[in-house]
């Protein structure tokens, strides 16, 4: 948000350099990004001065132009050439010597030594649009002849630099988003540091009512949507162009004028952090601003010229016969003042934050008046800003306060009331702050204190200080108005020894598999957890029931949260081959959530949802490309379930703990379930993703997906202990089989049947290759497996691993039907 220093000047005499107060109101919560200086003249009129023309002959090859001498204060006058019918002999005028810079266009024109048609000239004499001093170029600007020359033309004018600060709101303090409230923060600042400070609200003891006629009147329907709602009604303004000054200070902070009424209501908004809304009071029909909603599905067009289908629940201004605005979001179409507008009625209302915020997500609108609604105004401060404002209005575009004050407040909203003790604020904050020092802070903030014991007090917090509801909140205004750095760090650390939680473990060796995965060639992603109901719509494996949804989405892009990591990979591999990226390595940890109907309990709130924390892997494109020292190479989903392995491996899961179970649905075209032996529970999966899926993500190559549990792994490995054995001195034994078999048979069914025959010196069993085809009877394969034997206390004879290797044979052909090549 954007505050002038010189408009906080208006509110608060102050001594502070800009600064200064940019570091004063940074300490004190109000984040300051920086302070930038601004002319009210683009360019400041640097380089131009006052001259007077001495002479003006016409040109001798021109029916336009004229031949000029100007004295600008140098020795010696200056001879410019110049185009404008009304520069004559005499005049003071602006001039711009070479070398200067205008920033009439929208690029900057620097002055240079020219010839115009033969003749040269060192200058330009100005007009107005050309220096930023108006709009006319029907001529140059001609000064009163009491003006000095040589006069630098930005001490004519009176050009000072003005300074905008940068200031970052957080949520919570909306009580800041206004020139007025960042005064009063500063206010306390600068009276707890004994620094010279004098906070003062403009006199509205001028307002009156001109005229007692009859005033458009107010009826609100929605008194939970609308607690407050004041106006009043002037008749006979006259809409016009705003005076500079009004224009300078809107301008300044980002705000483009656009009419003298309009411009006074952002004039408060900015100014007080009240917004307001003027209608044309001809097009209030009836005479009566009714407050209501309007049945679903009613249309309405706002003033972006947008038609928007209004819900029941959108708070709507209405004449007696239609809408004119979406309270506190934005106005119609035709409600709002024009040219020919003559009478307004002046708005000036407290709306229901929750009420505003979900019909600005509703409509997809963020306006200022609803950035500052939903975030909770000042239900108490109207009636004084309503008047300000008509006295603005009366003194800038005339008009006549016609009736009384309309103001519907049936429940007065009262200051929140918080007890706070000494013992606490000192517990907190860390230092023993004297009361005296407690109290003059509170004060300076506008808190009263209703009653006060030796140990306590009873506050009455002002209703702007939305944030402020409970002891805490109070201690830590007081902190930040004190001094954070006015805490000393004491000469003793009070602390606890530390131990390592579950979550502890679990991260940590998150970013062991991080590394291990980076070192690998993995690159990581992290990706929304909102995503698109449409994935689940038709979703057996993960269907639109189980999906968690928001209850106000910012689009239908992002409506629920997600179930699985798989969509959100598939997008950045998309994302990816779309601009020539197309070997993809990607991991990503991430939580997926779920919603569960029938775990809903009475009385408590979250018993339906839950959430599991996965690693996901993806795969796609070449493992080996463009390399000189080996052929392509494309990745496959075997270098997929490798990388697994090891995953599992490093979290001390070694292969003996889990079996692979073959299975495939929606999301996969092939499949393993990787269950923890004897106990049935999936610890992941590892597949190919379905052709469906990727045709949705237009992906028209292979991808290999892996998405582990990540909690599961932790239970898995919670009782686990790493022990350590001497290696075997004695030699491992390799054999291999050449083995016939049914199509149907996988390898880890040989794996198995291995290891169930020789439990003690079977080592490792791996396959090296598969051979189907030419040869071979009709149905059969044939693997090739290598054997690893070994034995720790003893070097094996041959005579022994024959005797296994026959033992494993058999298995294999009873339970099998393996036969030798």
């Amino acid at each position: 948000m954007n505050i002038s220093y010189n408009w906080l000047k208006d509110y608060l005499d102050f001594d502070l350099s800009p600064e200064e107060t940019s570091a004063a109101l940074t300490s004190i919560g109000l984040e300051t990004g920086g302070v930038e200086e601004v002319e009210t003249i683009k360019g400041g009129l640097e380089g131009l001065v006052i001259g007077e023309v001495l002479t003006c002959t016409d040109h001798p090859d021109s029916d336009h132009l004229h031949v000029t001498t100007v004295n600008v204060g140098e020795a010696e006058p200056l001879q410019i050439v110049c185009g404008a019918p009304n520069v004559a002999a005499g005049q003071k005028v602006v001039v711009a010597v070479v070398g200067t810079t205008l920033y009439s266009g929208e690029e900057p024109f620097k002055i240079k030594r020219s010839k115009i048609r033969g003749v040269e000239s060192f200058g330009m004499i100005c007009a107005e649009d050309e220096i930023g001093m108006g709009a006319s170029h029907a001529g140059i600007i001609i000064l009163p002849a009491d003006v000095k020359v040589g006069t630098p033309a930005k001490e004519y004018y009176n050009i000072q630099s003005e300074y905008v600060l940068e200031v970052d709101i957080t949520p919570n303090r909306i009580d800041g988003a206004s020139h007025y409230g960042v005064a009063r923060d500063l206010y306390a600042y600068l009276k707890q540091n004994g620094l010279k400070s004098k906070l003062e609200l403009p006199s509205v003891e001028k307002f009156k009512i001109d005229d007692p006629g009859k005033a458009i009147t107010i009826k609100v329907e929605n008194t939970e949507a609308c607690p407050r709602y004041a106006g009043l009604t002037i008749k006979g303004v006259k809409v016009t162009e705003s005076p500079d000054w009004l224009k300078d200070k809107l301008t300044l902070i980002g705000q483009r004028p656009i009419n003298n009424i309009v411009d006074i209501t952002n004039y408060m908004l900015h100014g007080f952090g009240h917004p307001f809304h003027a209608f044309d009071v001809a097009y209030i029909s009836g005479g009566e601003v009714i407050v209501k909603t309007l049945p679903e599905g009613t249309k309405f067009t706002t003033l972006d010229e947008v038609e928007r289908t209004l819900s029941d629940r959108d708070l709507m201004i209405c004449n007696d016969k239609e809408g004119m605005c979406i309270g506190g979001v934005f106005g119609g179409l035709n409600s709002g003042v024009t040219e020919n507008t003559s009478d307004i009625f002046l708005e000036c209302a407290y709306f229901n934050p929750t009420w505003v915020r979900k019909t600005a997500r509703r409509h997809g609108l963020n306006t200022d008046s609803s950035f500052r609604f939903e975030r909770g105004c000042d239900p108490n401060d109207t009636m004084y800003v309503l008047k300000y404002a008509a006295l603005l209005i009366q003194e800038i575009a005339g008009g006549k306060i016609t009736g009384e004050i309309q103001d519907v407040y049936p429940d007065p909203i009262q200051k929140p009331v918080v007890e706070v003790t000494y013992d606490k604020i000192n517990k907190l904050i860390g230092k023993v702050i004297e009361k005296n020092t407690v109290k003059s802070i509170l004060e300076s903030l506008e808190v009263v204190i209703e009653k006060e014991t030796e140990d306590s007090l009873t506050l009455a917090i002002p209703t702007y200080r939305v944030d402020v509801l409970r002891d805490v909140d109070v201690i830590e205004d007081i902190l930040r108005i004190y001094g954070y750095n006015n805490v000393e760090i004491g000469e003793t650390l009070m602390s606890s020894l530390s131990y390592q939680s579950p979550t502890d473990k679990s991260y940590d060796l998150q970013n062991l598999i991080s590394e291990q995965l980076t070192g690998s060639g993995f690159n990581e992603i992290m990706n929304n957890s909102l995503t698109k109901e449409s994935y689940y719509v038709e979703s057996e494996l993960y269907p639109v029931k189980q999906c968690v949804h928001l209850m106000n989405p910012l689009s239908t892009d992002l409506s629920v949260m997600r179930q699985t990591l798989l969509y959100g990979g598939l997008e950045s591999i998309a994302h990816n081959r779309n601009r020539q990226n197309p070997d993809i390595k990607f991991y990503e940890f991430g939580n997926c959530y779920f919603y569960d109907a029938d775990k809903k309990v009475e009385g408590e709130t979250l018993r339906e949802y839950s959430e599991e924390y996965h690693l996901g892997l993806w795969l796609s494109g070449n493992n080996i490309s463009n390399s000189w020292a080996a052929q392509d190479e494309k990745t496959s989903v075997y270098q997929l379930k490798a990388y697994v392995e090891n995953i599992l491996t490093r979290l001390g899961i070694p292969e003996s703990r889990y079996d692979y179970v073959q299975f495939s649905n929606e999301l996969y075209s092939a499949a393993v379930d990787i269950q923890a032996k004897g106990k049935g529970k999936s610890l992941g999966t590892i597949g190919v993703v379905a052709k469906k899926l990727l045709k949705v993500q237009d992906i028209n190559t292979d991808v290999y997906f892996a998405e582990l549990n990540w909690d599961a792994l932790m239970k898995e490995i919670k009782k686990h202990s790493i022990t350590f054995s001497e290696m075997s001195k004695f030699p491992a034994v390799k054999r291999d089989l050449a083995l016939l078999l049914d199509k149907n048979i996988q390898f880890d069914q040989i794996e198995r049947i291995a290891y169930k025959a020789e439990r003690k010196l079977l080592k490792s069993v791996s396959l090296f290759d598969v051979y189907e085809g030419k040869n071979l009877p009709e149905g059969k394969k044939s693997y090739a497996v290598n054997f690893v034997l070994q034995d720790e206390e003893k070097t094996l004879n041959d005579k022994q691993i024959d005797a296994i290797m026959q033992k494993i044979q058999k298995s294999l052909e009873s339970e099998l039907g393996a036969q030798l090549r």
